[in-house]
């Protein structure tokens, strides 16, 4: 691949397996800038690395603004990288603290329909005696 490689949005959706409409949308959030030629939307391997970062971001739990916020911080100063890698490892601590509690109140709910359906079940054997 050369650093001229160039994707199109369809290209871009079957490799990440996305709908165009997706894309769209996060061209319309400002998380990807292609170029365009007419109509057409020509996409750079950034945009490609961009849509990927996205997708992870997604998928760590992080909101589209979240991505927007790391991304408005990148540069290609040390400085730049520091910030944003810096903002990136505070937002990683907060989802992990977010996905604690969740866990907490997962097994809360577990415990209190393992014990609803023990009551149904004896409530059921009840009925049948």
């Amino acid at each position: 691949m050369t650093e001229a490689t160039t994707y199109s949005i369809s290209e871009l959706a079957a490799e990440f397996d996305l709908t165009t409409r997706s894309i769209r949308f996060y061209e319309d959030q400002q998380l990807l800038a292609p170029t365009r030629r007419g109509q057409t939307r020509i996409y750079s391997r950034q945009d490609r690395v961009q849509l990927k970062l996205i997708l992870r971001g997604k998928r760590l739990g992080f909101s589209l603004l979240e991505i927007k916020e790391l991304f408005d911080l990148w540069d290609a100063t040390s400085g730049g990288s520091e910030k944003q890698l810096r903002l990136l490892h505070a937002k990683i601590a907060e989802r992990k603290v977010a996905l604690q509690l969740q866990q907490q109140d997962i097994k809360l709910w577990q415990l209190e329909l393992d014990n609803a359906q023990q009551r149904c079940e004896e409530a059921l054997l009840a009925l049948q005696q």
